[in-house]
């Protein structure tokens, strides 16, 4: 908790973060890189190129200033932040640095603004979260059975192309077996190499836990688009046979499997893979489950994991498929390939007649906000409503 005397300084950053949130996370960037290099190998460097981790650090400061005296609204903030920080390997001597680059920022940016006080109260602030934050990832690291930062040798036992632009790696340990558990939704850490930086990437497990292997499902992104480096990496030079280094699976995107209640998977395009090992774990574990499965693709090309979908369909008996194809191509075949043209709609679900249901999402940016919006119009309650993001998004309803 945060002291009396630091609070109306808190309080009073809402406004001006809001103005200079992301011109004090650039700021804080640049210097904090300047100082440790060597954090360029944890950090996501193609979300600096882009921006989005800059925006992403400025709405996480705006969200803990507008909400800090609400832990409920916080507290999934936090968890997600837990298990990123632990598939990177944060440590507790992280900390330090960070804080002392942000508030250095703060004092940069707002200049006289930033008083002896407002930076004492800021310093109060951030050492309060951060010590949240230790002491949960501990316990995560503790759970999982690593030390943070630690990655094991994993080989390629297959690579298997899935669409137009979308490959899957088959990843054993050296003996052939499982990498590890983990629960559908969770996602691994993978090494590759950018230049001279080792970078680590977020990837979806695609495939149910009860394989001898882990599956990641990769798409390939624009060789202009920074943030798809690793990817474009591992497409180009990854093949069967090689070894990948991957953390152990973290993530807090985990749709319950038992239970009898519906579950709905809505997913854009790559987003396709964790709802597909969800998917895949409902057919060998609770097969009897009624499960709505909706998909939205811009056409057959780029529509991977499809015969996943198949063999679910032949073990799941209260199945209903919907896919959504924005442009089809001439052969895709309606009724089979894909049920209606255009984006997803909601008035296509018939969620009315599953008002129990809990909801995943999972897809780009802009997919995730206008399904929320579109449930959350039509009275659907936000708690019954879980997404899988990773950047700023995470923070929509509570800004």
């Amino acid at each position: 908790m945060l002291s009396e005397a630091a609070r109306p300084y808190i309080d009073a950053s809402v406004p001006v973060l809001r103005e200079h949130g992301v011109a004090i996370t650039q700021h804080f960037y640049a210097a904090m890189f300047a100082a440790h290099p060597e954090l360029k190998n944890i950090f996501n460097m193609g979300n600096q190129a882009s921006g989005v981790q800059q925006q992403s650090l400025a709405a996480a400061v705006f969200a803990y200033a507008a909400n800090y005296r609400n832990p409920d609204a916080l507290a999934p903030v936090v968890e997600r932040i837990v298990h990123k920080h632990a598939s990177l390997g944060i440590t507790a001597e992280h900390y330090p640095i960070v804080g002392k680059h942000l508030l250095d920022a703060i004092q940069a940016v707002l200049g006289d603004a930033a008083t002896p006080d407002l930076l004492a109260a800021w310093g109060e602030a951030y050492g309060a979260l951060a010590n949240v934050l230790i002491e949960a990832e501990k316990k995560l690291y503790a759970k999982a059975g690593v030390t943070p930062g630690e990655l094991q040798t994993l080989v390629v036992r297959e690579v298997r192309d899935e669409s137009d632009n979308v490959k899957s790696f088959y990843l054993q340990t050296q003996d052939g077996k499982s990498p590890g558990t983990f629960q559908p939704g969770q996602y691994i850490s993978v090494a590759g190499t950018v230049g001279e930086l080792r970078q680590l990437r977020q990837y979806s497990l695609s495939d149910s836990p009860e394989q001898a292997w882990w599956r990641i499902s990769v798409k390939r992104e624009s060789e202009q688009n920074p943030v798809g480096q690793i990817s474009n990496w591992l497409h180009d030079h990854i093949k069967a046979g090689d070894t990948l280094q991957a953390s152990a699976a973290f993530g807090d995107f985990k749709p319950a499997i038992d239970g009898e209640a519906p579950i709905v998977l809505l997913s854009a395009g790559v987003g396709i893979t964790p709802m597909i090992s969800v998917l895949n774990t409902l057919a060998s574990r609770n097969p009897n489950r009624r499960v709505l499965f909706a998909h939205a693709a811009r056409h057959g090309g780029h529509h991977p994991l499809r015969s996943d979908v198949r063999q679910a369909r032949a073990r799941l008996k209260a199945l209903t498929e919907i896919q959504f194809y924005e442009t089809p191509k001439a052969s895709d075949e309606v009724g089979v390939d894909y049920q209606h043209t255009g984006r997803m709609a909601l008035d296509k679900l018939a969620l009315d007649q599953l008002p129990d249901a809990s909801i995943y999402l999972c897809g780009p940016s802009g997919f995730m906000q206008q399904q929320w919006k579109s449930l959350v119009g039509a009275g659907i309650a936000p708690s019954r409503i879980h997404r899988e993001v990773f950047g700023p998004d995470l923070l929509d309803h509570i800004l």
